[in-house]
């Protein structure tokens, strides 16, 4: 069994080398299992790509900034039988590693994805994050910031929609579900090990920034998730 972990990353200069330390002591969950860890630079212009080299990572282009696009090119290079998508912003540990690695060997699981937690506390972002857990294990919606899936079953519904710029891991999700209802497995949310990420959208944008993109997100959903300028909080290289 091969597990390819597979991190995009714009601009990350200030987290990728620490995100890749805790994922490379997190991949001892997966043992004996062998892993790869890859690095799809999103057409950075800091440091990023060196950085994630000199981190022992195998590193990819992709030149279109977005985050879909990113995460196919990443698992087009990918050789593992799974994939296991974690933001450059983000902290697994060895915990949730190992559930992961249970739940594939039970041969029962297509797809899954985890709660999450950020690393500062924020009293709208710790409801917020409340909430979209609370979302994600009733309706197994995956956080874009960890999704776990069988590589065949990726190919089979043909990855991450390069039509979003936002939600391509609800869209993914829904897909991979469809698929294991019609394979007889199971799409899981993991939640006795949250993934730890970033909560540094809370300091770079203020709330009414943040209010006004969820306003357009729901109002306006489509013309909003298929458009990089709408998206700035992820786009703008702000970071």
């Amino acid at each position: 069994m091969k597990i390819s972990i597979i991190i995009p990353a714009y601009n990350e200069e200030k987290l990728i080398a620490g995100s890749l330390r805790s994922i490379q002591q997190a991949a001892q969950g997966f043992a004996p299992w062998e892993t790869e860890i890859i690095v799809c630079d999103n057409n950075s212009s800091d440091a990023t790509a060196g950085l994630a080299r000199a981190g022992g990572a195998r590193v990819v282009f992709e030149p279109v900034n977005q985050i879909a696009r990113a995460r196919n090119t990443g698992a087009a290079a990918a050789a593992g039988d799974w994939f296991v998508f974690v933001d450059a912003d983000s902290h697994p540990t060895a915990e949730l590693f190992a559930d992961t690695a249970a739940h594939i060997q039970s041969g029962r699981c297509l797809a899954g994805g985890c709660t999450v937690r950020y690393d500062e506390r924020h009293l709208a972002a710790d409801l917020g994050v409340g909430l979209w857990n609370l979302v994600s294990r009733v309706i197994k919606w995956a956080a874009g910031s960890f999704i776990f899936c069988q590589a065949e079953a990726f190919r089979k519904v043909g990855g991450f929609s390069a039509e979003l710029f936002v939600s391509e891991e609800i869209d993914l999700s829904k897909r991979l579900k469809a698929l294991a209802r019609r394979s007889g497995k199971k799409f899981v949310i993991l939640r006795r090990h949250p993934l730890v990420t970033s909560a540094r959208k809370m300091r770079l944008y203020s709330r009414g920034d943040l209010a006004r993109f969820l306003m357009k997100a729901i109002f306006r959903q489509r013309r909003t998730v298929t458009s990089r300028e709408e998206c700035s909080p992820w786009y703008d290289g702000r970071r």
